[in-house]
């Protein structure tokens, strides 16, 4: 399984040959792994993905302790998700959207809109009453909610209630287009949440880390000289995140 966080950003839509699709774009990573558990030491498999910037001020001194082994100074949001295998993976490594490819099948898990205290009519879809002679002010009540027998409520009875706000995850939708320069995922349709809210994104296939060269890595790259080999090497590379999204140069515009 792959996986990877990220910020919803507000819908558009882009061109898919000669139909417009409505996408929602993701600020998807990249993702440093700060910590892989075991099952030796842990019980279970997991990786944990930090995603997002936080002033360090704002971070308690453990916390930094446990960003710092993995290179970070501070993230704004850390998640744990499971796998069957962790060999391979160490903290430190960068998840980006490199990781899917356009067509993929994913889930996107996110907190959904509040909307405050709302009736039964918008809440559970009651029909509400006749709004003819003889219901005054009756339209939207919930009527009864029990027999008189037990004198009580039921546990579940549907009611008026705090609506939304809870934890929601959209099941198969695709990836309309990516953007590898700007870590963007274009996912056809809509996610849960509110803009700028932190989602999730899980896919199935191999997940792929450190697709992208670390700043002082490609410094030193510069400086060495292999640089116009590692220059030639890493053209075919871009040349295959631009051809796997043939929709995002239509976004830019």
């Amino acid at each position: 399984m792959k996986f990877i966080s990220g910020k919803k950003l507000s819908m558009t839509q882009i061109w898919s040959g000669d139909k417009v699709v409505a996408v929602t774009p993701v600020a998807a990573g990249p993702c440093t792994i700060t910590q892989v558990k075991n099952k030796a030491r842990d019980g279970y498999e997991s990786l944990q993905l930090a995603y997002g910037e936080r002033k360090v001020k704002n971070i308690k001194k453990p916390q930094q302790g446990h960003y710092q082994k993995s290179g970070l100074k501070a993230a704004a949001h850390v998640r744990e998700f499971r796998v069957a295998d962790t060999a391979g993976f160490k903290a430190g490594d960068v998840v980006t959207v490199d990781t899917f490819k356009v067509g993929d099948s994913i889930d996107v898990t996110g907190t959904s809109k509040g909307k405050g205290f709302q009736g039964v009519v918008k809440r559970h879809h009651f029909h509400g009453f006749r709004a003819t002679h003889g219901n005054k002010d009756q339209e939207r009540m919930p009527g009864s909610i029990g027999p008189k027998g037990p004198a009580h409520v039921f546990k579940g009875t549907r009611m008026g209630g705090r609506m939304g706000g809870v934890r929601v995850t959209t099941t198969n939708l695709k990836i309309a287009a990516i953007d590898a320069e700007k870590n963007i995922l274009f996912i056809a349709g809509a996610i849960p949440g509110a803009v700028n809210g932190f989602v999730m994104i899980k896919g199935e296939g191999d997940l792929v880390v450190n697709t992208q060269a670390a700043p002082a890595a490609l410094a030193a790259t510069e400086a060495s000289p292999a640089a116009d080999a590692a220059e030639v090497k890493a053209e075919p590379v871009a040349v295959e995140a631009v051809s796997s999204a043939p929709a995002t140069e239509e976004v830019k515009n």
